[in-house]
């Protein structure tokens, strides 16, 4: 019960690494808010773990608001942020890539992060205290091409992370980041462009361990650094990779 007696709102929790992470730390005694824009399924998730949900847009500021709002008149309190919810773009040429779907990667993977802050912060520093957790990817350290504008929303969000570290410190706040390698998730497609046998050995061989990661793998680091065990760790953007980064 590492995490008994804390509220956590993780978004993009519906399915995949989220997912994960959700069922997790509601196992770890959290009280749980499972928020995605598919909120069928997050409904579902809730039920599963005796959590709460919420139907979320992480990229428009009023939805937002509406699941801090939520958030904190149901638990009373939010100690932990998970920021999951993520897209990518097809695998294209950078200059393939449309207006509008760059717009929405930098919608969904970075003003997200902005957007809760802008929300949360003020409730943290009150309290002074807080863990914040953007999930973002081994692609924002170690590029792939042809996944340009999403590897460059994920260095932002690793940048953000830090800076965010040093800013919030003074109040109490943590804010850290995992970097997962592609895993069983709604967007491994898109990352590999398509799913094939010979395209899944050819991916798995840039990965030294020879996996994917798994919800559970995202669980167990995201779990650590939201606890109280990592009181002494902010500002790190943790690789959850199985040695793809060396």
């Amino acid at each position: 019960m590492r995490l008994n007696g804390k509220s956590a709102i993780i978004t993009g929790a519906a399915s995949g690494f989220g997912q994960g992470i959700a069922t997790e730390f509601a196992k770890q005694g959290a009280q749980v808010m499972v928020a995605d824009i598919a909120h069928e399924a997050a409904e579902q998730h809730a039920k599963t773990i005796n959590g709460i949900s919420c139907k979320v847009d992480v990229s428009n500021n009023e939805s937002v608001q509406n699941m801090i709002d939520k958030a904190l008149k149901e638990f009373g309190k939010i100690d932990i942020l998970v920021n999951n919810a993520g897209i990518t773009h097809l695998k294209a040429p950078l200059d393939d890539v449309t207006e509008d779907e760059f717009d929405r990667v930098i919608a969904v993977n970075a003003k997200s992060v902005y957007l809760t802050a802008k929300h949360l912060i003020p409730l943290m520093k009150k309290e002074k205290k807080g863990s914040i957790l953007n999930v973002a990817s081994t692609a924002g350290i170690s590029p792939r091409a042809n996944l340009s504008w999403y590897n460059a929303s994920k260095g932002w969000m690793i940048t953000a992370t830090k800076t965010m570290a040093v800013e919030l410190a003074p109040f109490g706040i943590r804010t850290n980041a995992i970097c997962p390698v592609a895993g069983e998730t709604p967007l491994l497609k898109s990352f590999m462009g398509e799913d094939t046998p010979e395209i899944r050995e050819k991916f798995l061989a840039t990965i030294p361990i020879g996996r994917f990661s798994t919800p559970q793998d995202m669980a167990n680091a995201a779990l650590f650094l939201c606890s109280d065990e990592a009181s002494m760790i902010t500002g790190v953007a943790l690789e959850v990779d199985g040695g793809r980064c060396i």
